[in-house]
């Protein structure tokens, strides 16, 4: 099993809990395929570098798991049916990425508050 992770442009239409159960359809196709879930995270909407659609924001979501390449087909192939999504990215993620996925989850890059660094020096 390797590691992956992906990223998807849900149009900007839908509300709050159509996001969210469109990430659990898709963690649920990933977990019938054999997959493991390691990450979910909804980035919430953004603008985009360029319109797609006429739509020039959209709901970022990052699913992160591992798996074999057979799932990546059948997630991509659900991607490509759903009219929902503007844009899907998936990657396959080497060690050193892995690694910093992981240091990103427990906070290592999070930026100091100004309370926390007055009272440092």
């Amino acid at each position: 099993m390797n590691n992956y992770e992906t990223v998807f442009i849900l149009t900007p239409v839908l509300s709050d809990d159509q996001v969210k159960d469109a990430v659990k359809g898709y963690a649920k196709i990933l977990k019938d395929s054999g997959a493991k879930i390691v990450n979910e995270e909804n980035w919430g909407l953004k603008k985009l570098a360029y319109q797609i659609g006429h739509k020039s924001t959209g709901f970022y979501c990052l699913i992160e798991f591992d798996a074999d390449g057979g799932a990546i087909a059948k997630l991509e192939t659900e991607y490509k049916r759903d009219e929902r999504i503007m844009r899907f990215m998936t990657i396959s993620l080497d060690k050193h990425a892995v690694k910093y996925n992981e240091k990103r989850r427990k906070g290592a890059f999070k930026k100091k508050k100004k309370t926390e660094e007055a009272a440092a020096k």
